[in-house]
């Protein structure tokens, strides 16, 4: 939500941002003992954990009795941790200027006062209660499921790397506001399940439905972007770096490889990854490295993206006769 120059990552998206949890089941994995080994989600939780404490912080730092003089706090029987008047901050969240201290995303302080920690800390900052509780649940719905299928290791990378792609990409596009959010890497996850099941294709079963359904699913997603106060662009960036990760990371062996380990001595196994898989990751990883270096170049040069791309900015706002898409 832009407030006085705020960009919320994530606004009006509540459990939709989610793929549904008939995903995996009607994509279900031929190979089961490829599905035997499971991990247990810690990381994803922990992640929760630790953004909700944040937003706790960040409510006690903005102190709203203390800042507001005309009293007009939302719950003040909350006295420290009470929220904004509504009419400056209606997710029931804290100043814009309480946000920018604490790491929000702000073009001229990372290129200009050296201040590339922005581009990591936003992820972990939110408008409000409401732009919290849309992207906790979001997460949860979405990276337990990742995280016991591929492990914390690789869910997290993916979460991390696609936030800070969003950041990227945020700052490019939008160097007049604060953005804050980890909208961006739930794009990422997002893009790592679609890339997933496309490199992945022999395994598993009803893969059209499922990839029509995650399709459609990002494809609503990202058109919320589109409209007024809501950072599409760090969408967009997250979505990317988690979709080219996801070749990379998320890779299953081909469909009959565990059998064809028990055949006889003399026979040909089957080889673990196809052809097409190893052409995947490559292609992705050049891609991902080439993305992220052109990015954070451009960015560090304080270039503004929209002087390369003028139409660019009706990816993250349509002008109506509703609203304008000013700044």
């Amino acid at each position: 939500m832009k407030r006085n120059g705020d960009l919320e990552r994530g606004k009006s998206r509540n459990q939709s941002q989610a793929p549904p949890q008939q995903y995996y089941a009607s994509a279900s994995v031929h190979d089961i003992s490829d599905r035997s080994q499971y991990w247990t989600s810690w990381l994803v939780p922990m992640i929760v954990v630790a953004n909700v404490a944040v937003f706790v912080v960040i409510m006690y730092v903005n102190n709203c009795p203390k800042n507001d003089r005309n009293g007009a706090c939302v719950a003040k029987f909350l006295k420290r941790l009470s929220f904004q008047p509504l009419r400056e901050n209606p997710l029931f969240g804290p100043s814009s200027s309480t946000l920018e201290k604490l790491g929000g995303l702000e073009w001229n302080k990372v290129v200009h006062e050296n201040e590339a920690w922005r581009l990591v800390s936003c992820i972990w900052l939110h408008a409000g209660v409401i732009h919290l509780l849309a992207n906790m649940i979001s997460l949860v719905l979405v990276g337990i499921r990742l995280e016991q299928q591929f492990g914390f290791l690789r869910v997290g990378a993916i979460y991390l790397l696609s936030g800070v792609g969003g950041s990227v990409l945020s700052a490019l596009f939008i160097q007049r506001s604060i953005s804050v959010g980890a909208s961006g890497a739930l794009f990422g996850l997002l893009g790592a399940m679609l890339s997933e099941l496309l490199t992945n294709w022999t395994i598993y079963s009803n893969k059209a439905a499922a990839l029509f359904t995650l399709v459609i699913i990002i494809a609503i997603n990202l058109a919320v972007g589109i409209l007024p106060h809501v950072d599409n662009f760090a969408h967009i960036g997250g979505f990317l770096s988690g979709f080219l990760l996801g070749f990379v990371l998320l890779v299953r062996p081909q469909y009959g490889w565990s059998e064809s380990k028990h055949l006889p001595a003399n026979a040909r196994p089957k080889s673990k990854h196809t052809v097409c898989q190893y052409v995947l990751w490559i292609v992705a990883i050049i891609l991902f490295i080439i993305g992220f270096t052109v990015g954070l170049v451009m960015l560090f040069r304080g270039e503004n993206a929209n002087d390369r791309c003028s139409w660019c900015h009706y990816l993250s706002c349509v002008p109506t006769s509703r609203w304008s898409c000013n700044n």
